[in-house]
């Protein structure tokens, strides 16, 4: 029970400390709609999809992948602050563990993820013809994403020491993630050195199991994206972990701190 009760005030924490920063929020639940409306229709007047999509369409699940993406690898952020301020030493040395202190920030995120992209995924019929079926998939989809999304976002913010190198790092990943993911234009048309580094991306399977749960041409498969997303999150979740635990850290120490 007491793991339990770690994870729950983790996440209350942290999703406290999201709703105070509504300024962060609101950005983060206008900024797919900024880049639907202005990349969705540029690009919508030039582009021509295979299988008789316009941009918009073939673009939206993207949009909605990467609404869950950044809203869960942002608030990633509240690890850099607590080990600033101290409070992350607090947590690892609790009864409780890395483990329970690494979900609870992983479940926290999640749910900023879930709820950003589930803002664009309720607009999906404004654009897409769905089932019950279809809507009902993507939004499972959606919780995977968010999920290994916040897995990523741990990740990039467990060796970090300050907020300031925090926001320059996470640019120079999310970006890529998204641009190499088949997001914005099909990965099969991607030179091929990019093409392998795409099937690297576990936002590449986000992206290809969402346009699968909206109907659209799928290039791997239910299966293999599923797979592929579940080796990536065990994979980035033991790094993480390996990376928060002082007695398994990559750095080596020095003589004065092994003294």
């Amino acid at each position: 029970m007491s793991r339990l009760n770690a994870v729950h005030g983790i996440v209350a924490r942290d999703l406290r400390r999201t709703i105070r920063q509504k300024s962060r929020l609101l950005g983060g639940l206008v900024r797919p709609f900024m880049w639907l409306l202005l990349v969705g229709t540029g690009y919508n007047a030039i582009a021509r999809v295979e299988g008789g999509l316009s941009y918009r369409a073939f673009v939206y699940p993207g949009i909605i992948v990467m609404a869950a993406l950044f809203g869960a690898m942002l608030t990633a952020i509240s690890t850099v602050y607590d080990r600033e301020f101290g409070m992350l030493r607090l947590m690892l040395a609790s009864p409780a563990g890395t483990a329970a202190v690494l979900t609870g920030r992983a479940l926290a995120a999640a749910l900023v993820g879930i709820l950003q992209g589930g803002v664009v995924l309720l607009c999906a019929p404004l654009l897409l013809r769905l089932t019950a079926g279809q809507f009902v998939m993507a939004a499972a989809v959606l919780v995977i994403a968010a999920a290994s999304s916040s897995l990523l976002g741990i990740l990039v913010a467990a060796p970090v020491r300050s907020v300031e190198n925090f926001a320059g790092v996470i640019n120079v990943v999310l970006f890529p993630l998204l641009f190499v993911s088949g997001a914005l234009y099909p990965t099969v048309q991607m030179p091929g050195w990019l093409r392998g580094v795409a099937r690297l991306n576990p936002v590449t399977y986000q992206v290809d199991l969402m346009r699968a749960a909206l109907g659209q041409p799928s290039e791997f498969g239910i299966a293999r994206s599923l797979v592929a997303i579940a080796v990536a999150s065990l994979v980035t979740f033991g790094l993480t972990g390996l990376l928060f635990d002082p007695q398994a850290r990559f750095v080596r120490r020095g003589p004065s701190a092994r003294s």
